[in-house]
């Protein structure tokens, strides 16, 4: 079996998310998160009695699954021990990339926001599936390929202009039509995916980069360059932000989005998609006016 590629530095990770614990992390994409997952756990009718949340930077998550009422037991598997949280769920530590809980004995798994920074996205959802019961859900949250799309504009102009070439400092994120097929490869039945924009503003860049570590988001890729970003560098990027993306009032926009997928474990019982040419009225037919 060929390796994937080593794209991310998961130890890099974890020391930056221990120092946004140190700081008080901004959480405000984990909390507007948690607040789409509980609602959308609110339109299922049944229990999960086994939930686990997933890797996910903060224990929002697990908050949301401890009172929603739908399950009996949640297993809060987190990157470092200073993002447990606290709360009626059990601990453990782990590794994004690794799921060690056995096969079939999980009936519902969340993830916010961790699965963005797996080098083999397409085989870690192949773990989660397989530790899910017949009929078990998976969901959860990662961010999508619009995210950021302003600060990579201009760091490739303003590298380009000071250094003379670029440099990998933003991870690559999913595509949300990739997810939905990444769902399908990974053998979840059902599979859904959506997308939701948030905008946030900011008076400048160096506000917005403040945020970012204080996320733990800042640049977590192996081929990422050892040196600090020259000063002059930073200058440039933050004049051209500030031309190219700032509203009337002077406040520049950094856009997250959020992509949303769903997928459940085979089972029998569930729902099948009807088989190409069983229909009994042409598409045509059916939209004719009355």
């Amino acid at each position: 079996m060929q390796t994937p590629p080593r794209l991310f530095d998961p130890h890099l990770y974890r020391q930056r998310l221990r120092r946004a614990y140190r700081q008080q992390p901004a959480d405000f994409l984990l909390a507007r998160a948690a607040d789409d997952l509980a609602d959308r756990l609110s339109v299922i009718t049944r229990r999960f009695p086994n939930a686990l949340d997933w890797a996910s930077p903060g224990p929002h998550g697990a908050e949301v699954l401890a009172t929603s009422g739908i399950t009996d037991h949640v297993i809060r598997a987190c990157p470092i021990p200073e993002a447990q949280g606290f709360g009626p769920w059990q601990t453990v530590l782990c590794d994004p990339a690794v799921v060690p809980f056995r096969s079939e004995s999980l009936d519902m798994i969340s993830s916010l926001f961790a699965l963005q920074n797996v080098d083999d996205l397409p085989g870690t959802l192949v773990q989660l599936r397989r530790a899910l019961k017949p009929d078990g859900l998976l969901i959860g949250a990662l961010l999508g390929g619009d995210t950021l799309h302003e600060l990579r504009t201009v760091m490739v102009e303003a590298e380009t202009l000071c250094e003379g070439g670029v440099s990998p400092r933003i991870a690559p994120f999913a595509d949300v039509r990739a997810v939905g097929g990444l769902l399908q490869r990974a053998g979840l039945a059902l599979p859904v995916t959506d997308s939701d924009h948030v905008i946030v503003r900011y008076n400048t860049l160096f506000d917005l980069v403040h945020d970012l570590r204080k996320m733990a988001a800042s640049n977590p890729l192996v081929a990422r360059r050892k040196q600090p970003l020259h000063k002059q560098t930073l200058i440039e990027a933050a004049r051209l932000y500030a031309k190219k993306f700032s509203d009337p009032d002077g406040r520049i926009r950094a856009s997250f989005e959020i992509i949303w997928f769903s997928g459940w474990a085979p089972h029998p019982d569930q729902q099948k998609p009807l088989k190409p040419g069983s229909a009994q009225m042409r598409l045509a037919d059916a939209l004719k006016p009355q």
